[in-house]
């Protein structure tokens, strides 16, 4: 069995709720005792309502936020978002991230060209930097004479690949997408979700997806992690737990899923 590339442990996350009169401090938890592992080249997808600690639970793995109990490791690494930028050096190179909001995850002020090559900059990648800038936004299918255009030129399912590209640039191996596909309209989220599917294939990367779209977990997925309340309550082979769910909530989920009268 392959090895874990993200191994997660006992991971809670909590905040400062408000205070309501005079008495102790509460807190909220966004997230509580999750356990994880994701293989190198595997598929995961997170599933789960709004509020359930999906994204938390991404932003720990990446060294985003501090958890407030509980261990990240990548690639046999611990993960320290207290840590220095240097000590962090290392899983920036391994990761990359796409966000929900096309436009508003990319600078408006920045040329298509300095958005993508950013993090071959930040992390001091040698090389032909524009010549992989131009490699890049070609296999995300945007022509390489666009890297001096401006974000708000472009279309939504445009702004997109250019995400994608920045995020890939840097040839990470883990690739890490928080919602990527709610703001596209359905055309052109069957076209990203192909270009995720290439990318996999063609780059070995481990996919990590965040969605609340069971649908397109379903389609590009390994295996699911279903979660509520900030807690995993099923996890396991995509096919299985969505066609023999065996948690009340998977099959809450699988039930609100609209569908046309026959």
């Amino acid at each position: 069995m392959t090895e874990a590339l993200i191994r997660a442990r006992g991971l809670s996350r909590t905040y400062p709720a408000p205070r309501r009169g005079f008495g102790r401090p509460e807190r909220t938890t966004a997230l509580d005792d999750v356990d994880l592992s994701v293989r190198a080249g595997s598929a995961v997808g997170i599933i789960g309502e709004s509020g359930s600690g999906k994204s938390t639970l991404v932003r720990l793995l990446l060294g985003l936020d501090v958890p407030t109990a509980g261990t990240v490791e990548v690639d046999g690494r611990p993960v320290d978002a207290r840590g220095s930028a240097r000590s962090l050096h290392g899983l920036r190179r391994a990761t990359g991230m796409v966000f929900q909001d096309p436009y508003a995850s990319l600078d408006p002020r920045m040329n298509v060209g300095r958005i993508v090559g950013e993090p071959l900059w930040a992390l001091g990648i040698e090389g032909d930097r524009r010549a992989r800038v131009r490699e890049v936004l070609e296999q995300v299918g945007l022509d390489a004479d666009v890297t001096t255009r401006f974000p708000h030129e472009f279309s939504g399912g445009q702004r997109q690949r250019i995400a994608l590209a920045r995020a890939i640039v840097h040839r990470p191996r883990i690739l890490v997408g928080d919602e990527p596909l709610s703001a596209l309209d359905v055309t052109v989220r069957a076209q990203i979700l192909r270009l995720l599917a290439r990318l996999r294939t063609e780059q070995q990367l481990t996919l990590v997806l965040v969605s609340h779209d069971i649908g397109v977990v379903q389609n590009v997925c390994d295996e699911v992690v279903v979660m509520k309340d900030g807690r995993v309550v099923e996890q396991g082979p995509t096919e299985k737990v969505l066609l023999q769910p065996q948690a009340a909530y998977t099959r809450q989920l699988l039930a609100s899923i609209p569908t046309l009268p026959g």
